[in-house]
């Protein structure tokens, strides 16, 4: 199982990133994806889940209206959209298959002017 995370970066407040989890090795059509943020000392959230078959589950409060989790079954992978950033927002991303018991390596976001 290999989940491969691409798409951090730095990036001013109110700007938009799309990151991309790629994986491999497991059923991703049937599985629950999902995607976590972990800032400098501050406990690792969960802010996104995806099913096997695309419903969405409730994002984090602090990422409502301005995130979305998407996934593409033929690619193999999950996405999230971000949009409206905000210096809070400024953390490593890791991608998680939590029925394989998966993390990916994570990609940095950094939000900041």
């Amino acid at each position: 199982v290999q989940l491969v995370e691409s798409g951090g970066g730095l990036v001013q407040p109110g700007g938009s990133l799309r990151l991309a989890c790629a994986t491999s090795g497991f059923a991703f059509s049937t599985n629950v994806m999902m995607w976590y943020r972990q800032a400098p000392g501050k406990e690792r959230e969960c802010v996104a889940r995806i099913s096997g078959v695309g419903s969405l589950g409730n994002n984090a409060d602090s990422v409502k209206g301005r995130y979305a989790i998407s996934k593409d079954n033929a690619k193999n992978t999950v996405y999230m959209q971000m949009n409206s950033l905000k210096t809070d927002d400024t953390a490593v991303y890791l991608c998680n298959a939590p029925y394989r018991n998966a993390w990916g390596q994570g990609t940095q976001v950094t939000v900041s002017s």
